[in-house]
């Protein structure tokens, strides 16, 4: 089922320049934000033809999928690069699979020349107005850095072999957005990248706590090479991937104490044994004030719902996804009424409340370019019954928060 363009067919407005999405926490694409409640990331054919087919009952455990944008790159006076979307270009191109349908190349022309005979204009942006832009387009703005220079070490370690703990900001998104725009900075300018338009699934949140998982006890696709798959499958032996079923990719949580971000990357989560993984769950529940109790029992809840359904899904293999646990680090106080629809429940913790206090938690699959199902148009094995590596992870998953919740 092929979501909504955000332009209505015959719109057209300026073209969009795309941010860094600052709240990346995982992955080697860059997500790249378009709007307040759109990110957008490269296209790949088998993650479009999940999302077109994408079963009723996962809906709600998946980002929306709202389209296809243009995107191509833009180097200004100074020699600085950007990403320039082309939103006019979507009601010709949202809901077909042009790129992996017919001659892609004559497709990009026909946009090619689409573009330079529409009324589109490209906005014009200097340094200081795309580092403001950067800044307030966070909700987390006041914890975050305010500028867009990159850490020069972002991935370096102590000379014990710890990472630091950053707590400025979460240098994953600036570290993956940096090699995207090297990648496409090897091509011509006026080359048309295809990107994928989705639901900014943190967007409602004031400090978006992240936990990136990566689900699944085999992570390399059915068209990995033999290369690719023994290297896969070394790290999967090596991880808690094989042990669990589910290893750290990445995490951001907020710390109330400090009034940053603590964050970690996923090298951290590959040196974690069964227990650290534990104990990193813990922490990423704690606000370095007190553990945040009242959330784990929605957190299982969701992912009990969650489990449900997979179990069902028969034929779906979801190697290397990732599934995002959400919450907002700032603790709301406020009325079941005005809850919407979000999931919440009260405290359960032995602190009085001060007054109602609820709070929110999502669970979210993402990444689905090495999906596989019968009947996807770049299947390569048809599997029978569900996907029983996910399943193992997200047992021992709801386990782990169970034994939390019990102060073991």
């Amino acid at each position: 089922m092929v979501g909504q363009s955000p332009l209505e067919p015959g719109e057209s407005r300026a073209a969009v320049l795309l941010e860094p999405f600052v709240h990346q926490v995982g992955g080697h694409m860059s997500m790249l934000q378009y709007d307040e409640h759109t990110v957008c990331k490269p296209l790949v054919s088998q993650e479009l033809s999940f999302y077109e087919s994408l079963p009723l009952a996962m809906r709600q455990f998946t980002p929306q999928y709202k389209g296809i944008v243009s995107v191509h790159l833009k180097r200004d006076s100074l020699g600085n690069l950007a990403l320039l979307a082309s939103p006019c270009l979507q009601a010709e191109s949202c809901g077909r699979q042009e790129s992996a349908a017919g001659d892609p190349s004559v497709t990009m022309r026909h946009r090619h020349r689409r573009a330079a005979g529409s009324d589109c204009t490209v906005l014009k942006w200097s340094h200081t107005q795309l580092t403001k832009t950067f800044r307030d387009s966070c909700p987390g703005k006041r914890l975050l850095r305010t500028d867009l220079q990159y850490c020069t070490d972002p991935l370096l370690e102590d000379k014990n072999g710890n990472q630091p703990e950053r707590k400025s900001h979460n240098p994953w998104g600036l570290h993956c957005h940096r090699q995207q725009l090297s990648r496409l900075s090897k091509h011509n300018e006026n080359k048309l990248h295809q990107f994928l338009l989705l639901e900014n699934v943190v967007s409602k949140y004031s400090y978006p706590c992240i936990l990136d998982l990566k689900m699944g006890t085999r992570q390399h696709g059915d068209d990995a090479s033999e290369e690719k798959k023994a290297r896969h499958i070394r790290k999967c032996q090596q991880s808690t991937s094989a042990s669990l079923g589910v290893r750290l990719c990445g995490m951001q949580v907020y710390q109330a104490d400090t009034g940053h971000f603590l964050c970690k990357d996923k090298y951290y989560g590959r040196k974690l044994s069964a227990e650290g993984f534990r104990q990193t769950l813990r922490q990423f529940l704690c606000n370095g004030n007190q553990l945040r109790t009242e959330l784990l029992e929605p957190i299982v809840l969701r992912l009990k719902a969650l489990l449900s359904v997979i179990r069902k899904q028969s034929s779906y293999r979801f190697y290397s996804s990732s599934l995002l646990i959400i919450y907002d680090g700032q603790e709301h106080k406020e009325s079941t009424a005005a809850l919407g629809n979000h999931l919440h429940f009260p405290r359960t913790n032995c602190n009085p409340p001060q007054g109602t206090q609820h709070s929110r938690v999502d669970v979210r699959m993402i990444d689905f370019a090495h999906t596989t199902f019968k009947g996807s148009k770049c299947n390569h094995t048809t599997y029978d019954g569900p996907d029983q590596g996910y399943i193992f992870g997200l047992e021992n998953l709801i386990k782990i928060l169970q034994s939390l919740s019990e102060g073991k």
